[in-house]
């Protein structure tokens, strides 16, 4: 991928545009301390774009821009917000005092990015946005090699549990605490992910459902049902793993064993060691997950 940085007015306006892709980008840094430097901050976002550009195959808006905040005396990357206006805008925030490691391991800007990616929807469905954006953030960094497979293999060992329903439930539409806004949203995307790629043998995966999506128009700046995501995301597939599991997710507190899943799919923590199991039932399906399905562009 192509990524070219352009500077507008450095004299006098704090503004940018990278060319991803040919999707310009435009970062606007308000003024305020920032220890690392504008050139670091540049190439900050230029590393989350390659990340969703990664995932998606191309960057999902024609055009987007980025408003940087620096805070006084704080630390690492935070209040990332990203809106349907301006054709793509995202406000974040960034402390004085984050240093170039912090950047290099952020997620919230990738997060941000794949906000882009996806239509807005109604507020019950909030947790499928967020839900998205947490899932897929790490295995798009992992697939513009920014994270290692055993970095995202962790990371969702020790986190997809907190979607899990708890006492009260009554299904991803009607349960908006954080664990299942974020984290239940994150645990349908890995589930469809899973079966769409048993139902296809690994032909096909959520990756190619998403891409779909976009490649119809469903990216932030439109709206769209809930109804019109699943058919398109599921036509892109050639099978109806997304609709047939929001119907039964919508309504009702499912509990998946992830425990199984896990050993389907041979992959395991042991203290901060990830152990694989290439002879699991669904380890072609764990590798396809990170590396892409056959015909998804790279």
């Amino acid at each position: 991928m192509r990524i070219v940085i352009l500077l507008l007015s450095l004299a006098s306006l704090p503004a940018a545009v990278l060319d991803v892709g040919g999707a310009p980008v435009t970062v606007e840094i308000a003024s305020g301390p920032i220890d690392v430097g504008r050139p670091a901050l540049l190439r900050w976002v230029a590393r989350a774009a390659e990340a969703v550009t990664a995932y998606y195959g191309q960057f999902p808006l024609r055009t987007e821009h980025i408003r940087v905040h620096p805070v006084a005396g704080e630390n690492g990357v935070f209040n990332g917000t990203t809106w349907g206006m301006r054709g793509g805008f995202t406000r974040i925030s960034v402390g004085q005092r984050t240093t170039q490691a912090e950047l290099d391991n952020d997620w919230m800007m990738t997060h941000e990015f794949i906000h882009l990616a996806f239509p807005d929807v109604a507020d019950e469905h909030h947790w499928i946005e967020e839900g998205l954006a947490t899932y897929v953030e790490p295995i798009a960094r992992a697939q513009a090699k920014q994270l290692s497979p055993d970095e995202v293999w962790a990371d969702l060992i020790r986190s997809l549990h907190q979607g899990e329903p708890e006492a009260g439930d009554r299904g991803l539409d009607h349960t908006h605490t954080w664990g299942r806004t974020y984290w239940g949203g994150a645990l349908f995307a890995f589930v469809a992910d899973v079966k769409i790629r048993q139902q296809t043998n690994n032909r096909k995966g959520l990756q190619d459902a998403l891409q779909g999506i976009v490649h119809q128009g469903g990216t932030i700046v439109s709206t769209w049902p809930i109804e019109k995501v699943w058919k398109i995301g599921d036509a892109a597939t050639g099978c109806t793993v997304l609709l047939d599991l929001y119907m039964v997710w919508k309504d009702q507190p499912v509990k998946v064993d992830l425990n199984a899943m896990w050993r389907d799919l041979g992959v395991s923590l042991h203290g901060r060691e990830v152990v694989y199991n290439d002879s699991a039932p669904l380890a072609g399906a764990r590798k396809a997950i990170l590396s892409g399905s056959e015909k998804s562009p790279r």
